[in-house]
């Protein structure tokens, strides 16, 4: 009985292998044809830039050497400068900005309050401080009550423009401490006044030039308000400043 029943499975495996053996095992693509016209033969390649393709080409900078990052930084602070001087409806500072402006002219409006106050050991600290509070806070306050307001731009952008338009009242104050050197009278606090009065009004409208299209028409003056009093309390510094 065993003999009978391994002699029908041996059978029925051999008809399988025969069965196998006569159907291929890609029966399905004997009817694919390759044209003449299609090449068939090339080589496969990853695609590797050539070594002589600049670091704007690529859009890499890892391989660029220091000194051309930093010259191309200083290039770009520079231009946003020269944009901040003579204002005018562009998108450079909103495009392209950075805090490298801000945080130097920052820096050089608190150095010089704080010339004023170097014998001193009572105001020395505060008025250091002072600045630092006054230019950071009151420009995040800004830029969040333009964001509330439905403004289009973004938070740091803000910050960009507010610390680039600094720059006016940065010469003024400059100004003024030379006006103090040569004289302190009257007549210097005149010409003090007029220029600090001057440089506030051109900070003022080259702020507004750059952020007053980013916010809604009928939003607008709620907007240059605070930039008003923003610039205004930093020319008041300037302004009495006495060393």
């Amino acid at each position: 009985m065993a003999a009978a029943v391994s002699e029908e499975a041996a059978m029925a495996a051999s008809g399988a292998a025969g069965e196998g053996a006569s159907k291929p095992l890609f029966a399905g693509l004997a009817d694919v044809s390759i044209s003449e016209d299609i090449p068939v033969e090339g080589e496969i390649t990853v695609p590797v830039g050539s070594a002589s393709s600049s670091p704007d080409e690529d859009g890499s900078t890892l391989d660029e050497p220091v000194k051309e990052t930093i010259m191309r930084d200083l290039k770009a602070v520079g231009k946003k400068f020269v944009h901040v001087m003579y204002p005018k409806k562009s998108s450079t500072l909103l495009r392209d900005w950075d805090l490298w402006g801000p945080l130097v002219l920052c820096v050089l409006l608190a150095l010089m309050l704080q010339g004023g106050a170097a014998d001193s050991t009572e105001d020395r600290g505060p008025q250091f401080a002072e600045v630092f509070v006054i230019i950071w806070f009151g420009a995040v306050v800004i830029t969040l009550n333009s964001k509330l307001l439905g403004g289009t731009i973004s938070f740091f952008q803000s910050l960009c423009v507010l610390g680039y338009c600094i720059l006016p009242l940065t010469v003024a104050l400059f100004v003024c401490r030379l006006v103090l050197i040569a004289s302190a009278g009257t007549a210097g606090f005149i010409v003090r006044l007029l220029v600090v009065t001057a440089m506030f009004g051109w900070s003022t409208l080259a702020s507004t030039a750059f952020l007053a299209d980013s916010q809604p028409p009928n939003r607008k003056a709620l907007v240059v308000y605070p930039i008003f009093l923003f610039y205004f309390v930093i020319s008041w510094m300037i302004l009495t400043f006495t060393p």
